[in-house]
């Protein structure tokens, strides 16, 4: 017997598996990313994504068509992060503004949902590229529809849907080079075929697994000490680096690497001609110091208790929120500071960073950045907080830009300008660049017109192997990443960041500026800044402490 309609308890049913399943995959999606940076994130965006409308779904009392496509819509649009969590918002909000007005959906309706939510999201994006998770989309409503045409019988339609739609997926690769030189499909689209997945297996009746929308809607409070416990099961960061006496063979690499994993986690063991770089996180540093011996001498060395800087953090952190909840509570009980004429809004990736844009004069920071994309419903917060008629957003992430402009256009009752800032240096280079004299046009130009000045490079290391801009990158590696790709992949911080900036320098450069992360010593940091110096004698050279994670630095070239 034939299924012809879809009523409201098994839509939700469909949402909620395929959000379920969405997230069980996410971290398979993570690896899908291009680069291999450390904080690739399309699977974790996504995630939070679906699951803040899946929150809002699962709270409905007595829900109908209407209440779960609002939910649905409202929860994802508040929730998105990232481009990939932005688009799928956008998927989402098409689709549910098909369905809304009938109690049950059939083929036809489906179709219609599929084109409408296709056209939606693209609408969405200025400048749409194919190979991406809008290429699946469009592959989607068009089986769709055809399929609508022939079909009643949503056990046919369904699962012909989803298998062309993973036919295209397979495709990605060859619409995006990039895709193909690094050997993956696009990680936005395999997402969008997760929750398809799932929800095909909730109208199939099949047994599923809602544990962690349950366990979002309603976070338990942990302490301190079992929070530090609970996260930290290796507590030093150990890093040294081997100066081997004779020739470290690929066996030696594997037995190494064999003994630090008996003993911790989070390694990495790099060997390039006569030294080897090694990183684990372990219980009893000794042991790996006392391996690591028997191949040479050490040099480097470097131990830190992550479990006492992870209480120095939590510490931090409340101290942070109890500043912030006494800040609220003495603003409720006095007068609202009187309307400015122009505020400003910027995210941020660390405490250095976050204190260079207080001392510019921004008005709220959000932070988050690369390691933890802000959602819409954090950039809602944020203008909510600014009493300003004007307010500019800097994104200061290429992958943030279209959360602030859906926050944008979600804003109502202020003037909301987004300068699409790709990194921290055009952000900080935008507000310098404010004219309080000039109207709001004039500084949105001769804002956007600054940042294009502004090249960006950003070092860290891979976590994975693989092949881009052809280039051969291995994990441990470090990276040179600049405004268009990878520009340096070496074994040592400085040479791969001297590397890359040989790139960005020309004769027409003026100042670079050098932001050092949270693993940077000042000293280190300082003398790096001198060898620059000695480099480039005819460019201004700043260094600040920008204190970011993962990124040991953050430098620009004007």
């Amino acid at each position: 017997m034939s299924v012809k309609t879809i009523n409201t308890e098994m839509l939700r049913k469909m949402f909620l598996a395929g959000a379920a399943n969405l997230e069980a995959k996410k971290e398979f999606i993570n690896e899908l990313n291009v680069f291999p940076v450390p904080d690739g994130d399309t699977g974790t965006n996504m995630t939070l994504t679906i699951m803040s409308a899946a929150k809002e779904v699962q709270s409905l009392e007595h829900p109908d068509m209407m209440s779960v496509a609002k939910a649905i819509s409202s929860g994802s649009l508040r929730g998105a992060r990232g481009n990939s969590g932005v688009i799928l918002s956008q998927l989402l909000r098409g689709f549910t503004k098909e369905i809304r007005e009938h109690d049950e959906i059939d083929a036809v309706i489906l179709a219609k949902a599929c084109d409408r939510a296709t056209a939606t999201a693209y609408k969405a994006v200025m400048k749409p590229k194919e190979g991406t998770i809008l290429t699946v989309a469009k592959g989607i409503s068009q089986k769709a529809a055809d399929l609508a045409e022939t079909t009643e019988d949503l056990e046919v339609f369904i699962p012909e849907v989803l298998k062309y739609a993973e036919e295209v997926l397979q495709q990605t690769p060859e619409m995006l080079p990039v895709l193909k030189e690094a050997g993956v499909v696009d990680s936005g689209g395999q997402g969008l075929i997760e929750v398809l997945r799932g929800a095909y297996d909730a109208f199939l009746g099949k047994e599923v697994d809602y544990t962690a929308i349950q366990q979002s809607a309603g976070t338990k409070m942990v302490r301190p000490a079992e929070q530090a416990e609970a996260d930290i099961k290796f507590g030093y960061c150990t890093e040294f680096i081997i100066m081997t006496e004779k020739e470290f063979t690929d066996k030696d690499e594997t037995e190494f690497k064999s003994y630090l994993e008996s003993i911790g986690d989070s390694i990495v063991c790099v060997a390039d001609d006569d030294i080897v770089k090694v990183h684990v996180h372990t219980n009893d540093p000794g042991l790996a110091i006392q391996k690591a011996l028997t191949y040479g001498q050490l040099s480097r060395m470097k131990i830190d208790n992550m479990r006492e800087e992870h209480q120095e953090k939590l510490i931090r952190d409340a101290e942070k929120v109890a500043a912030q909840q006494a800040a609220e509570a003495a603003a409720k009980k006095g007068k609202k500071e009187p309307e400015k004429a122009v505020g400003f809004i910027a995210v941020s990736i660390g405490d250095g960073m976050n204190e260079i844009f207080r001392e510019l004069g921004v008005d709220y920071i959000i932070e988050g950045g690369q390691t933890m994309n802000p959602s819409t419903d954090d950039m809602l917060t944020a203008i909510d907080e600014v009493n300003a008629e004007h307010i500019f957003i800097l994104p200061n992430n290429k992958n943030i830009i279209l959360a602030a402009n859906q926050a944008q256009s979600l804003t109502k009752d202020k003037d909301i300008i987004v300068i699409p800032t790709k990194t921290v240096p055009q952000g900080i280079t935008a507000v310098i660049s404010f004219m309080p004299e000039a109207d709001m046009d004039t500084n949105t130009e001769a804002m956007k017109e600054a940042i294009r000045g502004v090249k960006t490079g950003q070092v860290t290391y891979a976590v994975r192997d693989t092949h881009i801009d052809d280039k051969e990158i291995h994990e441990g590696d470090i990276m040179g990443i600049g405004d268009q790709g990878i520009l340096a992949v070496g074994q040592s911080v400085e040479a791969t960041a001297k590397e890359m900036l040989a790139q960005l320098v020309d004769e027409d450069s003026e100042l670079i500026s050098l932001y050092y992360g949270q693993d940077i010593q000042d000293a280190d940091a300082e003398e790096f800044a001198k060898s620059v110096e000695e480099l480039y004698p005819d460019v201004d050279v700043d260094v600040h402490r920008g204190g970011q994670p993962i990124y040991y630095y953050v430098l620009s070239v004007e």
